[in-house]
C-alpha cells in the first residue's frame, strides 16, 4: 500500500508534544530540549507508523492524533471560540435555555484585554453540533455540565471562573463539583435550583404552572417562544430586546428544545449547590426578575457557603443584553477580589 503523506504543521506538533509531556509516552531523558521538524517539512506516514524526522515521535504519535481528535470533535460539538488574552486566567461564558454565546457580546469584549474568552454553545444549542444532543446524556443537566468541564479539558485550562446565566448557572455548579481543580471561581447569573414552589421553599411556579408552560411549549413552540421571550426578558419599555430573544429562540431545534425545556424547568438541585463551597462564588440578582425571583437568589446565595451576592439594579432576567454596563462592572469587581486574594 503506497505510504500517505501528511502535513503537520506547527501547532499540531506544539500539541502532540504537550501530550507526550502529560505522560502519554514521555520522551527519553535528556531529549526533551529537541524541537519537532521546521514548519513546511513533512512526516511520512505507513502502516500507521509515523517516518519522522524527530526519531522519538513515532514512540507517541500514534497515541496523541486520536487525542487530537477527540480535542477537535469536543471544540466543534460546543462551538466553541476563544478571544482575548492567551495565557491570561480564563473566563468561560455559558448561556440559558435557548440561547446562544451571541448573548454575551455585550459584555465580554470589556473582559478581553485582561482575560481569555471562552465561549460556546450548550449542545443542541445554537451553532452546536445538534446530531450531538443525545436525550439520554442530556436528560440531566450533569450531561450538560460534562460537556462543558470536557470543553476546558481540551482547552487545558486552568484556575477558569465559570460564567453561568439562568440555567447555566447551576450547569456551572455541577460542573465544579465534577472538577474542582481546573475551576478559580463561579458567577452566577439570574440562578434558579428550583423552578417549582416546594414546601418552605419559593421558586416562583406552582407545579400547574410549570406543566401548563411545557404543554403550551410541546402544542407550539414558535408560538410559545413569541410569548415567553418578552417575558423572560422583562423590560417592556425596549421591546427590541424581547424581539431579539424571541428570534433566538426561534432559531433552535424545536424537539431539542422541547426535551430541554423539560430538564430544565423539572429540574431540582437545590441539594448540589452546597458543593460549590470553596470555590468564589458570585451571584447576580436582578430586579423584577419573572424566572427567577430575588428570594431565589438569597436561596442559593445561602446554601454555597462563602458566595456573594449582589442585587443588581438591571430588571428582566438577561442582564447580560438589558445592562451589559452593570454586568460588567459587578463581574469586574469580583474578578479584582478574587485576584486580590490569590495574590
Amino acid at each position: 500500500m503506497a505510504a500517505a503523506t501528511v502535513r503537520l504543521a506547527a501547532p499540531t506538533w506544539a500539541s502532540l508534544l504537550a501530550v507526550g509531556q502529560r505522560g502519554a509516552a514521555p520522551l527519553p531523558p535528556g531529549r526533551g530540549d529537541q524541537r519537532p521538524p521546521a514548519k513546511g517539512t513533512r512526516a511520512q506516514v505507513s502502516g500507521g507508523v509515523p517516518l519522522s524526522p524527530w526519531p522519538e515521535a513515532k514512540r507517541w504519535i500514534p497515541l496523541a492524533l486520536p487525542m487530537l481528535q477527540a480535542t477537535e470533535q469536543v471544540l466543534r460539538r460546543n462551538n466553541v471560540r476563544t478571544l482575548g488574552r492567551k495565557g491570561a486566567r480564563p473566563l468561560v461564558f455559558v448561556h440559558g435555555f435557548g440561547c446562544d454565546q451571541g448573548m454575551w457580546r455585550f459584555v465580554t469584549p470589556a473582559f478581553e484585554k485582561d482575560h481569555e474568552i471562552v465561549l460556546l454553545d450548550l449542545t443542541g444549542m445554537g451553532g452546536s453540533d445538534r446530531k450531538a444532543y443525545d436525550k439520554r446524556r442530556h436528560g440531566t443537566l450533569q450531561g450538560h455540565a460534562d460537556d462543558v468541564v470536557e470543553v476546558v479539558e481540551a482547552l487545558g485550562l486552568k484556575g477558569a471562573v465559570f460564567v453561568g446565566h439562568s440555567v447555566s448557572a447551576v450547569i456551572g455548579v455541577l460542573a465544579v463539583a465534577r472538577r474542582r481543580d481546573i475551576w478559580g471561581g463561579l458567577v452566577m447569573v439570574g440562578p434558579s435550583p428550583r423552578y417549582i414552589n416546594d414546601e418552605g421553599y419559593f421558586g416562583g411556579f406552582e407545579r400547574n404552572d410549570i406543566e401548563g408552560l411545557l404543554e403550551a411549549l410541546e402544542n407550539n413552540y414558535l408560538g410559545w417562544s413569541a410569548q415567553m421571550a418578552p417575558v423572560i426578558m422583562g423590560n417592556p419599555d425596549r421591546p427590541e430586546l424581547g424581539q431579539e430573544l424571541t428570534n433566538t429562540f426561534c432559531q433552535n431545534d424545536p424537539a431539542i428544545a422541547r426535551h430541554f425545556a423539560r430538564v430544565t424547568f423539572l429540574s431540582d438541585h437545590r441539594h448540589d449547590l452546597p458543593k460549590a463551597a470553596g470555590v468564589p462564588t458570585l451571584i447576580l440578582q436582578c430586579s423584577q426578575d419573572a424566572i427567577a425571583p430575588e428570594g431565589v437568589g438569597r436561596y442559593v446565595h445561602e446554601k454555597i457557603p462563602g458566595s456573594e451576592f449582589v442585587h443588581m439594579k438591571a430588571t428582566g432576567h438577561c442582564p447580560n443584553l438589558s445592562h451589559p454596563e452593570e454586568t460588567v462592572e459587578v463581574i469586574r469587581a469580583f474578578l479584582s477580589r478574587l485576584g486580590k486574594r490569590e495574590g
